[in-house]
């Protein structure tokens, strides 16, 4: 395999450069604009992921490959702007091949653009246009290669439900073929059903949408419309259209008692069928009745040298004529520095499914799912990284009882 060797050499070429870090002060300095007395200000800023995949196929998660191993690169570029005490402006461009690792040929998106305006001059209130990540739960705010302890996202953002968004369910016994709960499914169904499921949450959910949000004393609040409900895949996030009759309405209120703590409660109720699937809802209904509705909570805890997280998800997808496929996904997270360098993270997190009647029976309408996940990470410098994770997963792995992946990610940071 060439991807460790590729990366091996990139981080001894990283390491022996003694210049290194003079070389990135000085393009910190030269991606740096200023004007009017710095009133109005600019800066250019990125990462470089050099991301490897070693996995038993069928992939599991949002993982799109047939092969037992996969390179992923990806080149992400940062715009912030400040334009006087009010006006702040940020996007986000990105190079790679998917937005989720896949292997397909490198193609360039512009996945965040968004201007903020807060007319008191204050953190109490701020307005916010464009295409950005939701408010919803803690872990979008630290979902960067940087920030995140892992290289794989957590489980309620990452394992896919049986639903799909490209068609209505016409009836029990075919979600139960979709959710591998009852084989059934055709050879050529089975190949490109993957493409069609969706998560809970799908990574950050950058649709195109509106917000507010703002602190109030040792609360914090965040209300958004969004064109694209949570579930949303990223081919949808920029075509607006197919939820301009349908937005997603989202809401996270978080009190922070003091600086440990950091407690959080959010919800969102939106549509989760896309446009073209409308031709397949049956009559009498319409696709504003296919909704996700979820209630989340999250909790954040930092304490010297540790760190915790933990999410919880309960979600209710609204099927007509056949019931609520409720399912409750959450993780809990902890994270150690043992030295300045040198950190260890730890996660497990699980995913159950409730019931729906089929043959006059309550079956369960997908595969419960658990996964334990082990990540080391090393800083060399404040611009260079290196991270491992190891994923044990149990359910919804095809055949198998259990599946594993081992990933890696180099980051360069300028």
């Amino acid at each position: 395999m060439k991807t460790p060797r590729l990366i091996a050499s990139l981080l001894l070429g990283a390491l022996t450069a003694g210049a290194a870090e003079e070389f990135f002060d000085r393009l910190e300095e030269a991606l740096t604009f200023s004007a009017a007395e710095t009133r109005i200000r600019a800066r250019l800023s990125g990462t470089l992921d050099l991301e490897g995949y070693v996995l038993q196929p069928p992939a599991p998660g949002v993982i799109d490959t047939k092969a037992q191993r996969l390179f992923s690169p990806r080149l992400t570029l940062f715009l912030d702007a400040q334009l006087g005490p009010r006006i702040y402006a940020f996007a986000q461009l990105r190079g790679d091949r998917g937005f989720d690792p896949e292997a397909e040929k490198a193609r360039v998106r512009l996945d965040e653009y968004a201007l903020r305006f807060a007319p008191l001059g204050g953190r109490s209130l701020n307005f916010q246009l464009g295409k950005f990540a939701t408010v919803v739960g803690n872990w979008v705010t630290r979902h960067g290669a940087w920030t995140d302890p892992f290289v794989i996202a957590p489980l309620p953002y990452d394992n896919l439900t049986p639903l799909w968004d490209t068609q209505a369910v016409p009836a029990s016994a075919t979600l139960l073929r979709w959710a591998h709960v009852r084989p059934g499914l055709s050879a050529a169904a089975a190949a490109v059903e993957k493409d069609r499921r969706f998560p809970i949450v799908w990574g950050p959910s950058y649709a195109i949408g509106a917000a507010a949000s703002g602190d109030l004393g040792r609360f914090r609040y965040a209300v958004e419309a969004k064109l694209g409900s949570l579930a949303s895949r990223p081919d949808a996030w920029s075509h607006a259209r197919e939820q301009i009759d349908h937005p997603t309405a989202s809401v996270r209120l978080g009190y922070r008692p003091n600086p440990m703590w950091d407690v959080g409660v959010s919800a969102s109720d939106g549509v989760y069928l896309r446009e073209f699937a409308g031709f397949t809802v049956p009559a009498g209904f319409r696709r504003a009745d296919y909704r996700q509705r979820v209630i989340a909570q999250d909790v954040t805890f930092a304490w010297r040298h540790v760190q915790l997280w933990a999410e919880l998800y309960a979600v209710r997808f609204e099927i007509p004529r056949i019931g609520d496929g409720d399912t409750l996904a959450g993780y809990v997270e902890a994270k150690y520095k043992f030295t300045p360098q040198f950190s260890g993270a730890v996660r497990w997190g699980r995913q159950i499914y409730g019931h729906i009647r089929e043959s006059g029976a309550p079956v369960r309408w997908g595969n419960d799912v658990s996964r334990l996940d082990l990540a080391p990470a090393f800083r060399f410098s404040p611009h260079l990284q290196l991270k491992l994770q190891y994923s044990l997963q149990r359910g919804d792995s095809g055949g198998r009882d259990h599946s594993r992946i081992l990933a890696t990610q180099l980051t360069v940071r300028f």
